[in-house]
């Protein structure tokens, strides 16, 4: 068993032929870096939350106006097959923070729940996990998230915040460490398992009729029970709406607050505020690093539902109140890219924009849509088995570094931008493979190794097990040396001979 096997990145030089991310005028052999500095950028990541790929003017979209986001992509690189590594926020981001398939890290599920639910869940980004800003932050970049998190919180305590972003090679956090829902806004229909619910709150109100019925029956002499087995009942009834009340009741509350590293700073969170103070806390990161270098993970909120939109955008966009959100996202991020320039950074940042996943096309307000567009792709969000599910938007952009107008059709994915800013801060992706196989994992370096041992003991049984019997051609019979098999020339056992020019046979001697 070797290290390769729990790890699971690929090998270099096959990354290396997918990371048309990464130096990619080189590998074109279409310009030169132009300073001494040009591999050791800015960066500044930025993650659209349930994007549709048609929902933008650059891929072909000619009714929602994205101005900023299309001059990224006239000015840089744009990826035409760029593919997410799940369908859900959880997974999602998980593959892009580690570069490897979040089911390599028990970030995702086929069954059942298949994202974080709760702020107060265990569940979360494994600490034993190396993500791009733990290596960036190791080579003396500043490294700030702002916006959404949803790779957990803690683990065994309130506080021990295992998971945090800070706990992951961030130095600076502001924003949500779960996701946006409808139950963060008031005024929408439950999320949060809502059919579940739902049936705990039919559960309550059965057996609350059920214990009326009988204390009503006790006072109008039907039925003969005390007084201890109604107050009994009506005692377990309580204690069975609090204990789901607690949590389903108040989700909002738990689930949806703002944090600055590690202090809650809004319990529950201000939707209508939420945009403005991500953009204050972004350009204000950009402002105290830009001296450098920094990598800047700006997650958005937007345009995951509730479609909370500023009285700016409300009713601007030809597609309702998606439209006007996917605008004011797009508006944001020219602010973005505003304060980058302003602070002369622009030559000197390489700037990523993308999606986690494809857009919502299950979300709808009665006959009004709230997800996105996902073009010609079928499925989206939550849809691992269709293409719109997984291809997102991908566009690179450092001026004088990458070529401006290209178009790129290779097959990329969310996963390569690991690799990507690693190798663009000097750095180097974890080289736990083992490829000389010289450090053997033990059950006191590998948590898992019985359980492999067992499971890989196990296919091999079975694998046996489909074997029919076949004459062992290596057995000590066959091998050994046996003279009447001996191929000679001339007489056993003086053989020996030699071929002539003309290609007959000679004996010795003759």
């Amino acid at each position: 068993m070797r290290a390769a096997a729990r790890r699971g990145r690929a090998a270099p030089a096959a990354r290396d032929s997918l990371l048309v991310l990464l130096f990619l005028c080189l590998l074109l052999k279409t310009c030169e870096p132009k300073t001494a500095n040009a591999f050791r950028p800015n960066i500044l990541l930025i993650m659209a939350d349930d994007l549709g790929i048609g929902d933008l003017g650059c891929y072909g979209n000619n009714t929602l106006r994205t101005p900023n986001i299309d001059q990224l992509a006239e000015e840089g690189v744009r990826l035409t097959q760029h593919l997410a590594a799940a369908p859900l926020c959880t997974p999602s981001r998980a593959a892009f923070l580690t570069g490897r398939h979040s089911f390599r890290s028990g970030m995702e599920a086929s069954n059942g729940y298949r994202a974080l639910q709760w702020n107060a869940g265990s569940g979360g980004l494994p600490e034993n996990e190396t993500t791009f800003a733990r290596i960036l932050q190791q080579r003396g970049y500043a490294t700030g998230l702002i916006g959404k998190w949803h790779q957990g919180v803690n683990c065994a305590s309130r506080g021990d915040h295992c998971h945090h972003p800070l706990n992951h090679g961030f130095d600076y956090f502001y924003g949500m460490p779960f996701t946006l829902t409808n139950d963060c806004d008031p005024g929408r229909p439950p999320e949060v398992d809502a059919a579940l619910r739902a049936q705990l709150w039919g559960y309550t109100q059965f057996l609350a009729l059920g214990i009326l019925t009988v204390a009503a029956g006790k006072t109008c002499g039907f039925i003969s029970v005390s007084g201890r087995v109604v107050t009994g009942m009506a005692c377990v009834l309580f204690l069975f709406f609090i204990s789901w009340y607690s949590s389903f009741g108040f989700v909002r509350r738990w689930n949806c607050v703002l944090m600055r590293n590690h202090d809650v700073t809004e319990q529950p969170m201000v939707l209508e505020k939420t945009a403005s103070l991500m953009l204050k806390e972004a350009v204000s990161y950009i402002e105290r690093h830009k001296h450098g270098p920094f990598l800047l993970f700006l997650s958005l909120l937007h345009v995951h539902i509730p479609l909370v939109t500023t009285s700016a955008f409300l009713g601007k966009s030809q597609h309702g109140l998606y439209g006007d959100n996917v605008e004011e996202m797009d508006w944001l991020i020219g602010k973005i890219l505003n304060a980058i320039e302003d602070n002369g950074l622009k030559n000197s940042t390489f700037t990523y924009f993308t999606s986690d996943h494809g857009g919502h096309l299950e979300a709808r307000d009665g006959h009004s849509q709230l997800g996105g567009w996902n073009g010609i792709y079928k499925g989206g969000k939550g849809m691992g088995g269709w293409e719109g599910g997984i291809r997102v938007p991908g566009i690179f952009h450092w001026p004088g570094v990458l070529p401006a107008g290209r178009v790129i059709g290779e097959p990329t994915s969310l996963m390569d931008v690991f690799p990507t800013v690693v190798q663009l801060a000097g750095g180097e992706v974890p080289q736990d493979r083992d490829p000389s196989e010289a450090r053997p994992l033990t059950p006191d370096s590998e948590p898992l190794y019985h359980a492999v041992i067992a499971r890989v003991g196990a296919a091999v049984s079975e694998h046996r097990h489909t074997l029919s019997p076949v004459p062992q051609q290596f057995s000590t019979s066959n091998i050994l040396w046996k003279p009447w098999l001996q191929p000679c020339c001339g007489h056993f056992p003086f053989c020996s001979c030699h071929e002539d020019g003309d290609g007959t046979p000679r004996m010795p001697g003759l």
